[in-house]
């Protein structure tokens, strides 16, 4: 781990490339000017074949805190953002995507409010490819706030790893890395099994869309449209057990009811219905807290798990 320069904590910056060269000189430029100046800057590229080496290459000529990793053959975003973190050798590490812009004091404002928990995000500006406003806010979309048990994470979050920031211990808490879920969501589940995960009602980020986003805030994308209904019946039983053996090694005090929840998902009979059905109802206002419901329709969702799994 990094040593303290002037007793300020050092950080990691972690940024995971593919394809990326038409905005990444813009976001690396706006990490190294920070007002909290990362020590360590990893841009990881996942075998790109455009010009991002050189983008890369000519920043890390200028900024000796970069190092450049290449992979041989290509991971996968989640894969290559844990292969990153791993090389982090800092206080916090913060992740990037290649074609965000941060404002000046991203980094200051996160350290400022972690205090003596695992992991800290905030809001972001939606921004065109162009870079141009939006005029929507992350926030906007589904609800941002802190997170303070896993049930909360229980079907989804909206703490996005672009406006996260995180002690260096979260890592090997979590690591190895699923590729059942992102790696942000898995972060911040993690974090949840110790401690809160923070939030900052400020927008740090301008987070850029376009076509090309691995993970966009368009949440209308149907990314599992090719599945069928069977495949995504099992993809959800995986992705509760994954959930449930982690917070039950972490000894949460709510491992139990995601042992019930778990249980609940194995099959399609009456009584497992009716299990998940009231399990969903009496926790829903934490399992749906980042959703923008109402109480009627938090207690319908609750219904509808009668007849499916989420």
């Amino acid at each position: 781990m990094g040593s303290l320069e002037n007793n300020k904590p050092t950080v990691t910056v972690v940024v995971a490339t593919y394809n990326g060269s038409a905005y990444l000189l813009a976001q690396l430029e706006s990490i190294a000017q920070q007002t909290h100046k990362p020590t360590q800057i990893i841009i990881i590229d996942d075998a790109s074949s455009d010009d991002t080496l050189i983008v890369a290459n000519n920043f890390s000529a200028h900024h000796p805190e970069v190092m450049l990793v290449q992979n041989e053959t290509r991971l996968g975003y989640i894969k290559n953002f844990e292969k990153g973190m791993l090389f982090a050798n800092a206080h916090y590490i913060a992740l990037s995507d290649q074609d965000d812009i941060w404002m000046p004091n991203k980094l200051e404002v996160l350290i400022s409010a972690i205090g003596d928990q695992m992991l800290a995000y905030s809001d972001s500006e939606l921004i065109d490819v162009q870079g141009n406003l939006l005029h929507q806010k992350m926030s906007s979309i589904k609800n941002q706030l802190a997170y303070h048990t896993p049930i909360m994470y229980a079907i989804g979050a909206w703490a996005p790893g672009h406006a996260m920031l995180f002690k260096k211990e979260l890592v090997d808490k979590a690591a190895p890395f699923p590729t059942l879920v992102t790696h942000d969501f898995w972060l911040g589940f993690v974090a949840t099994c110790y401690s809160t995960v923070v939030y900052v009602n400020e927008p740090l980020v301008h987070y850029r869309q376009h076509t090309q986003n691995a993970i966009g805030a368009d949440t209308t994308k149907n990314k599992s449209a090719s599945l069928t209904l069977a495949q995504k019946k099992q993809n959800a039983r995986a992705r509760m057990e994954l959930l449930y053996h982690k917070v039950k090694e972490t000894g949460h005090q709510h491992a139990g009811v995601f042992e019930k929840i778990n249980n609940s998902y194995q099959s399609f009979s009456l009584v497992n219905n009716c299990k998940r059905a009231k399990l969903f109802f009496d926790y829903r206002n934490l399992i749906l807290a980042y959703k923008k419901k109402s109480a009627l329709l938090k207690i319908l969702f609750a219904v509808k798990m009668f007849f499916k799994i989420d």
